[in-house]
Protein backbone atom coordinates (compact mmCIF):
# COMPACT_ATOMS: atom_id res chain seq x y z
CA UNK A 1 0.00 0.00 0.00
CA UNK A 2 1.14 3.53 -0.76
CA UNK A 3 1.92 6.14 1.88
CA UNK A 4 -0.98 7.90 3.53
CA UNK A 5 -2.39 10.75 1.46
CA UNK A 6 -2.49 12.79 4.67
CA UNK A 7 1.27 13.32 4.48
CA UNK A 8 0.94 15.62 1.47
CA UNK A 9 -2.46 17.09 2.34
CA UNK A 10 -2.45 20.60 3.74
CA UNK A 11 -6.13 21.34 4.41
CA UNK A 12 -7.90 18.62 6.37
CA UNK A 13 -11.35 17.95 7.75
CA UNK A 14 -11.19 15.63 10.78
CA UNK A 15 -14.46 14.00 11.83
CA UNK A 16 -14.65 12.44 15.30
CA UNK A 17 -17.58 10.15 16.08
CA UNK A 18 -19.67 9.94 19.25
CA UNK A 19 -18.04 6.75 20.48
CA UNK A 20 -14.65 8.48 20.48
CA UNK A 21 -15.62 11.54 22.51
CA UNK A 22 -18.10 10.05 24.98
CA UNK A 23 -17.98 7.41 27.70
CA UNK A 24 -20.33 5.01 25.90
CA UNK A 25 -22.96 7.73 25.87
CA UNK A 26 -22.39 8.79 29.48
CA UNK A 27 -21.27 12.31 28.73
CA UNK A 28 -17.98 13.54 27.36
CA UNK A 29 -14.68 11.75 27.81
CA UNK A 30 -12.54 14.80 28.64
CA UNK A 31 -9.30 12.82 28.52
CA UNK A 32 -10.02 11.78 24.95
CA UNK A 33 -10.94 15.31 23.92
CA UNK A 34 -7.60 16.43 25.30
CA UNK A 35 -5.86 13.79 23.18
CA UNK A 36 -7.62 14.97 20.00
CA UNK A 37 -6.66 18.54 20.75
CA UNK A 38 -3.04 17.50 21.32
CA UNK A 39 -2.90 15.60 18.04
CA UNK A 40 -4.51 18.45 16.09
CA UNK A 41 -1.95 20.80 17.64
CA UNK A 42 0.79 18.55 16.23
CA UNK A 43 -0.78 18.81 12.78
CA UNK A 44 -0.99 22.60 12.94
CA UNK A 45 2.72 22.62 13.85
CA UNK A 46 3.26 20.89 10.50
CA UNK A 47 1.51 23.85 8.82
CA UNK A 48 -1.68 21.91 8.15
CA UNK A 49 -5.07 23.62 8.31
CA UNK A 50 -7.59 21.66 10.36
CA UNK A 51 -11.38 21.80 10.58
CA UNK A 52 -12.84 19.55 13.26
CA UNK A 53 -16.31 18.02 12.87
CA UNK A 54 -17.25 16.56 16.23
CA UNK A 55 -20.21 14.61 17.51
CA UNK A 56 -21.07 14.34 21.19
CA UNK A 57 -23.45 17.21 21.97
CA UNK A 58 -26.60 15.13 22.40
CA UNK A 59 -24.80 12.48 24.48
CA UNK A 60 -23.39 15.20 26.74
CA UNK A 61 -26.80 16.84 27.01
CA UNK A 62 -28.43 13.55 28.01
CA UNK A 63 -25.80 13.18 30.73
CA UNK A 64 -26.19 16.75 32.00
CA UNK A 65 -29.97 16.40 32.11
CA UNK A 66 -29.70 13.14 34.05
CA UNK A 67 -31.68 11.09 31.54
CA UNK A 68 -31.18 7.32 31.61
CA UNK A 69 -31.41 6.81 27.85
CA UNK A 70 -31.46 8.66 24.56
CA UNK A 71 -34.94 10.13 23.94
CA UNK A 72 -36.87 9.62 20.73
CA UNK A 73 -38.96 12.79 20.70
CA UNK A 74 -37.47 15.48 18.44
CA UNK A 75 -38.03 18.30 20.93
CA UNK A 76 -36.19 16.35 23.65
CA UNK A 77 -33.28 15.60 21.32
CA UNK A 78 -33.12 19.29 20.42
CA UNK A 79 -33.10 20.22 24.11
CA UNK A 80 -30.32 17.72 24.82
CA UNK A 81 -28.29 19.14 21.91
CA UNK A 82 -28.70 22.68 23.24
CA UNK A 83 -27.53 21.69 26.72
CA UNK A 84 -24.75 19.38 25.52
CA UNK A 85 -23.30 21.77 22.96
CA UNK A 86 -22.29 24.05 25.83
CA UNK A 87 -20.22 21.30 27.43
CA UNK A 88 -18.74 20.07 24.15
CA UNK A 89 -17.41 23.46 23.07
CA UNK A 90 -16.29 24.38 26.59
CA UNK A 91 -14.22 21.18 26.77
CA UNK A 92 -12.65 21.69 23.34
CA UNK A 93 -11.93 25.36 23.98
CA UNK A 94 -10.09 24.52 27.19
CA UNK A 95 -8.14 21.69 25.55
CA UNK A 96 -7.03 23.74 22.55
CA UNK A 97 -6.11 26.70 24.74
CA UNK A 98 -3.65 24.42 26.54
CA UNK A 99 -1.78 24.23 23.23
CA UNK A 100 -2.06 27.98 22.56
CA UNK A 101 -4.65 27.40 19.85
CA UNK A 102 -7.80 29.44 19.44
CA UNK A 103 -11.01 27.63 18.49
CA UNK A 104 -14.39 28.64 17.12
CA UNK A 105 -17.84 27.08 17.12
CA UNK A 106 -19.86 26.79 13.90
CA UNK A 107 -23.27 25.13 13.84
CA UNK A 108 -24.68 24.28 10.42
CA UNK A 109 -27.89 22.95 8.94
CA UNK A 110 -28.58 21.72 5.45
CA UNK A 111 -30.43 24.99 4.86
CA UNK A 112 -27.20 26.91 5.50
CA UNK A 113 -25.49 24.94 2.75
CA UNK A 114 -28.46 24.90 0.36
CA UNK A 115 -28.85 28.68 0.24
CA UNK A 116 -26.22 30.06 -2.13
CA UNK A 117 -25.56 33.27 -0.17
CA UNK A 118 -25.31 31.49 3.20
CA UNK A 119 -23.10 28.83 1.61
CA UNK A 120 -20.66 31.44 0.35
CA UNK A 121 -20.73 33.23 3.71
CA UNK A 122 -19.95 29.99 5.56
CA UNK A 123 -17.07 29.27 3.17
CA UNK A 124 -15.66 32.76 3.63
CA UNK A 125 -15.89 32.51 7.42
CA UNK A 126 -14.17 29.12 7.51
CA UNK A 127 -11.38 30.22 5.21
CA UNK A 128 -10.81 33.32 7.33
CA UNK A 129 -10.63 31.25 10.52
CA UNK A 130 -8.09 28.90 8.92
CA UNK A 131 -6.00 31.85 7.77
CA UNK A 132 -6.03 33.10 11.37
CA UNK A 133 -4.80 29.66 12.61
CA UNK A 134 -8.09 29.13 14.47
CA UNK A 135 -9.55 25.60 14.78
CA UNK A 136 -13.21 25.64 13.64
CA UNK A 137 -15.30 23.06 15.52
CA UNK A 138 -18.36 22.16 13.47
CA UNK A 139 -21.48 20.27 14.41
CA UNK A 140 -24.94 20.05 12.95
CA UNK A 141 -27.28 22.54 14.59
CA UNK A 142 -29.44 19.85 16.19
CA UNK A 143 -31.29 22.42 18.29
CA UNK A 144 -33.23 23.64 15.26
CA UNK A 145 -33.00 20.88 12.66
CA UNK A 146 -35.98 18.86 11.49
CA UNK A 147 -36.06 16.03 8.97
CA UNK A 148 -36.66 18.56 6.20
CA UNK A 149 -33.44 20.51 6.87
CA UNK A 150 -31.28 17.83 8.45
CA UNK A 151 -27.91 16.76 7.07
CA UNK A 152 -28.44 13.51 8.96
CA UNK A 153 -25.05 12.45 10.31
CA UNK A 154 -21.63 13.93 10.86
CA UNK A 155 -19.95 11.69 8.27
CA UNK A 156 -22.05 13.44 5.62
CA UNK A 157 -21.49 16.79 7.30
CA UNK A 158 -17.73 16.18 7.20
CA UNK A 159 -17.90 15.54 3.45
CA UNK A 160 -20.01 18.64 2.86
CA UNK A 161 -17.51 20.73 4.82
CA UNK A 162 -14.61 19.18 2.88
CA UNK A 163 -16.32 20.30 -0.33
CA UNK A 164 -17.19 23.69 1.13
CA UNK A 165 -13.58 24.59 1.93
CA UNK A 166 -12.04 22.51 -0.90
CA UNK A 167 -10.08 20.37 1.55
CA UNK A 168 -7.35 18.02 0.38
CA UNK A 169 -8.57 15.16 2.54
CA UNK A 170 -11.24 14.00 4.97
CA UNK A 171 -10.26 11.85 7.96
CA UNK A 172 -13.16 9.90 9.47
CA UNK A 173 -12.21 8.64 12.91
CA UNK A 174 -14.33 5.73 14.06
CA UNK A 175 -14.30 2.87 16.55
CA UNK A 176 -13.45 0.35 13.81
CA UNK A 177 -10.01 -0.20 12.18
CA UNK A 178 -11.45 0.75 8.81
CA UNK A 179 -13.40 -0.88 6.02
CA UNK A 180 -13.83 -4.63 5.53
CA UNK A 181 -15.27 -6.57 2.60
CA UNK A 182 -18.03 -7.69 5.01
CA UNK A 183 -18.96 -7.20 8.64
CA UNK A 184 -16.07 -8.95 10.50
CA UNK A 185 -18.34 -9.52 13.50
CA UNK A 186 -20.51 -11.79 11.35
CA UNK A 187 -17.98 -12.94 8.74
CA UNK A 188 -14.61 -14.00 10.21
CA UNK A 189 -13.18 -14.37 6.69
CA UNK A 190 -13.83 -10.73 5.84
CA UNK A 191 -10.79 -8.99 4.35
CA UNK A 192 -9.55 -5.54 5.31
CA UNK A 193 -9.69 -2.89 2.58
CA UNK A 194 -6.42 -0.97 2.72
CA UNK A 195 -7.06 1.15 -0.37
CA UNK A 196 -9.86 1.63 -2.90
CA UNK A 197 -11.32 4.23 -5.22
CA UNK A 198 -13.87 6.52 -3.59
CA UNK A 199 -17.24 6.02 -5.26
CA UNK A 200 -16.60 2.43 -6.35
CA UNK A 201 -20.08 0.79 -6.24
CA UNK A 202 -18.54 -2.36 -4.76
CA UNK A 203 -17.78 -0.44 -1.57
CA UNK A 204 -21.45 0.29 -0.96
CA UNK A 205 -22.28 -3.38 -1.47
CA UNK A 206 -19.74 -4.32 1.21
CA UNK A 207 -20.99 -1.89 3.85
CA UNK A 208 -23.22 -2.95 6.68
CA UNK A 209 -25.63 -0.91 8.81
CA UNK A 210 -25.01 1.19 11.86
CA UNK A 211 -23.07 -0.70 14.54
CA UNK A 212 -23.01 1.77 17.41
CA UNK A 213 -25.81 2.48 19.87
CA UNK A 214 -24.34 5.91 20.58
CA UNK A 215 -24.00 7.44 17.13
CA UNK A 216 -26.27 7.46 14.08
CA UNK A 217 -23.87 6.44 11.31
CA UNK A 218 -22.56 3.08 10.13
CA UNK A 219 -19.86 2.17 7.65
CA UNK A 220 -22.20 2.88 4.72
CA UNK A 221 -22.50 6.55 5.68
CA UNK A 222 -18.69 6.78 5.70
CA UNK A 223 -18.40 5.23 2.25
CA UNK A 224 -21.04 7.59 0.89
CA UNK A 225 -19.27 10.51 2.58
CA UNK A 226 -16.03 9.52 0.83
CA UNK A 227 -17.89 9.39 -2.49
CA UNK A 228 -19.29 12.86 -1.87
CA UNK A 229 -15.95 14.33 -0.76
CA UNK A 230 -14.26 12.94 -3.88
CA UNK A 231 -16.37 15.25 -6.03
CA UNK A 232 -14.21 18.17 -4.89
CA UNK A 233 -11.02 16.12 -5.15
CA UNK A 234 -10.74 15.24 -1.44
CA UNK A 235 -9.36 11.83 -0.49
CA UNK A 236 -10.83 10.04 2.54
CA UNK A 237 -9.20 7.95 5.23
CA UNK A 238 -11.46 5.84 7.48
CA UNK A 239 -9.42 4.84 10.50
CA UNK A 240 -9.73 3.81 14.14
CA UNK A 241 -9.59 6.70 16.55
CA UNK A 242 -8.27 4.28 19.15
CA UNK A 243 -4.94 3.95 17.32
CA UNK A 244 -2.29 5.74 19.42
CA UNK A 245 -1.36 9.15 17.99
CA UNK A 246 -3.31 8.29 14.84
CA UNK A 247 -3.45 11.78 13.31
CA UNK A 248 0.26 12.46 13.71
CA UNK A 249 1.14 9.04 12.29
CA UNK A 250 -1.07 9.62 9.26
CA UNK A 251 0.57 13.01 8.76
CA UNK A 252 3.96 11.29 8.80
CA UNK A 253 2.79 9.05 5.94
CA UNK A 254 2.03 5.88 7.87
CA UNK A 255 -0.59 3.76 6.10
CA UNK A 256 -3.37 3.34 8.63
CA UNK A 257 -7.02 2.46 8.11
CA UNK A 258 -8.79 2.38 4.76
CA UNK A 259 -7.74 4.96 2.21
CA UNK A 260 -10.38 5.89 -0.41
CA UNK A 261 -8.78 7.80 -3.25
CA UNK A 262 -10.49 10.56 -5.22
CA UNK A 263 -9.74 9.90 -8.88
CA UNK A 264 -12.26 12.09 -10.68
CA UNK A 265 -11.57 15.67 -11.69
CA UNK A 266 -12.90 18.08 -9.06
CA UNK A 267 -16.23 19.72 -9.89
CA UNK A 268 -16.38 23.44 -10.42
CA UNK A 269 -17.38 25.19 -7.19
CA UNK A 270 -20.88 26.12 -8.36
CA UNK A 271 -21.63 22.60 -9.59
CA UNK A 272 -20.30 21.26 -6.30
CA UNK A 273 -22.81 23.43 -4.46
CA UNK A 274 -25.59 22.01 -6.64
CA UNK A 275 -24.45 18.42 -6.11
CA UNK A 276 -24.33 18.83 -2.34
CA UNK A 277 -28.05 19.48 -2.03
CA UNK A 278 -29.32 16.58 0.06
CA UNK A 279 -32.89 17.87 0.24
CA UNK A 280 -34.76 18.93 -2.90
CA UNK A 281 -38.30 20.22 -3.42
CA UNK A 282 -38.93 18.30 -6.62
CA UNK A 283 -37.80 15.50 -8.89
CA UNK A 284 -37.76 14.91 -12.64
CA UNK A 285 -37.86 11.31 -13.90
CA UNK A 286 -35.97 10.99 -17.18
CA UNK A 287 -36.22 8.48 -19.98
CA UNK A 288 -33.16 6.48 -20.99
CA UNK A 289 -32.26 8.83 -23.82
CA UNK A 290 -32.30 11.93 -21.64
CA UNK A 291 -30.35 10.21 -18.86
CA UNK A 292 -27.68 9.19 -21.38
CA UNK A 293 -27.56 12.71 -22.85
CA UNK A 294 -26.87 14.14 -19.40
CA UNK A 295 -24.40 11.54 -18.18
CA UNK A 296 -22.47 10.60 -21.29
CA UNK A 297 -22.76 13.68 -23.47
CA UNK A 298 -22.98 16.53 -20.96
CA UNK A 299 -26.10 17.95 -22.61
CA UNK A 300 -28.93 20.07 -21.23
CA UNK A 301 -32.21 18.51 -20.10
CA UNK A 302 -34.99 19.09 -22.63
CA UNK A 303 -38.68 18.67 -21.74
CA UNK A 304 -39.14 15.85 -24.25
CA UNK A 305 -36.92 13.59 -22.13
CA UNK A 306 -38.96 13.95 -18.92
CA UNK A 307 -41.32 11.11 -18.03
CA UNK A 308 -42.72 12.51 -14.77
CA UNK A 309 -42.56 15.56 -12.52
CA UNK A 310 -42.74 14.98 -8.76
CA UNK A 311 -43.28 17.59 -6.07
CA UNK A 312 -44.19 21.27 -6.24
CA UNK A 313 -41.57 23.89 -7.08
CA UNK A 314 -41.05 27.29 -8.67
CA UNK A 315 -38.71 28.40 -11.42
CA UNK A 316 -35.12 28.51 -10.12
CA UNK A 317 -35.60 25.70 -7.62
CA UNK A 318 -33.01 22.94 -7.31
CA UNK A 319 -34.49 19.60 -8.36
CA UNK A 320 -33.21 16.04 -8.57
CA UNK A 321 -32.99 14.18 -11.86
CA UNK A 322 -33.73 10.45 -11.66
CA UNK A 323 -33.38 7.71 -14.25
CA UNK A 324 -36.21 5.29 -14.94
CA UNK A 325 -35.03 2.95 -12.18
CA UNK A 326 -35.28 5.78 -9.63
CA UNK A 327 -31.52 6.28 -9.30
CA UNK A 328 -30.47 9.84 -8.50
CA UNK A 329 -28.18 11.01 -11.32
CA UNK A 330 -28.06 14.82 -11.16
CA UNK A 331 -29.07 18.07 -9.49
CA UNK A 332 -30.07 21.17 -11.40
CA UNK A 333 -31.65 24.62 -11.38
CA UNK A 334 -34.95 24.29 -13.21
CA UNK A 335 -36.18 26.94 -15.67
CA UNK A 336 -39.91 26.28 -15.22
CA UNK A 337 -42.27 25.65 -12.31
CA UNK A 338 -43.61 22.17 -11.55
CA UNK A 339 -47.00 23.00 -13.13
CA UNK A 340 -45.33 24.28 -16.29
CA UNK A 341 -42.94 21.33 -16.40
CA UNK A 342 -45.86 18.90 -16.26
CA UNK A 343 -47.51 20.67 -19.19
CA UNK A 344 -44.43 20.61 -21.43
CA UNK A 345 -42.91 17.25 -20.48
CA UNK A 346 -42.67 14.77 -23.38
CA UNK A 347 -42.98 17.75 -25.75
CA UNK A 348 -40.43 19.27 -28.12
CA UNK A 349 -38.86 22.56 -27.07
CA UNK A 350 -40.43 24.21 -30.13
CA UNK A 351 -43.87 23.55 -28.61
CA UNK A 352 -43.23 25.35 -25.28
CA UNK A 353 -44.51 28.74 -26.43
CA UNK A 354 -47.73 27.31 -27.86
CA UNK A 355 -48.41 25.35 -24.65
CA UNK A 356 -47.45 27.96 -22.04
CA UNK A 357 -48.06 31.15 -23.98
CA UNK A 358 -44.41 32.14 -23.63
CA UNK A 359 -40.96 30.61 -23.81
CA UNK A 360 -38.20 31.49 -21.40
CA UNK A 361 -35.59 28.85 -22.19
CA UNK A 362 -35.73 25.86 -24.56
CA UNK A 363 -34.30 23.63 -21.81
CA UNK A 364 -35.87 22.55 -18.54
CA UNK A 365 -32.35 22.63 -17.08
CA UNK A 366 -29.38 24.12 -18.92
CA UNK A 367 -26.18 22.09 -18.78
CA UNK A 368 -24.39 24.98 -17.06
CA UNK A 369 -26.85 24.58 -14.18
CA UNK A 370 -26.52 20.78 -13.93
CA UNK A 371 -24.29 18.74 -11.64
CA UNK A 372 -23.97 15.00 -12.25
CA UNK A 373 -23.80 12.74 -9.20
Amino acid sequence: MSLSVIASARRLVVKVGSSLVTNDGRGLDHARLALWSEQIAKLTALDKEIVLVSSGAIAEGINRLGWAKRPKALNELQAAAAVGQMGLIEAYERSFRAHNLASAQILLTHADLADRERYLNARSTLRTLLALKVIPIINENDTVTTDEIKVGDNDTLGALVANLIEADALIILTDQPGLYTADPRKHPDAEFVHEAVAGDPKLEEMAGGAGSSVGTGGMLTKILAAKRAARSGAHTVIVSGREPDVLARLAQGEALGSQLIATQAPMAARRQWLADHLQVVGKLVLDAGAAHALKAQGKSLLPIGVLAVQGEFQRGAIVACLDESGRDIARGLVNYSSDEARRVMRKASSEIEAILGYVDEPELIHRDNLALL
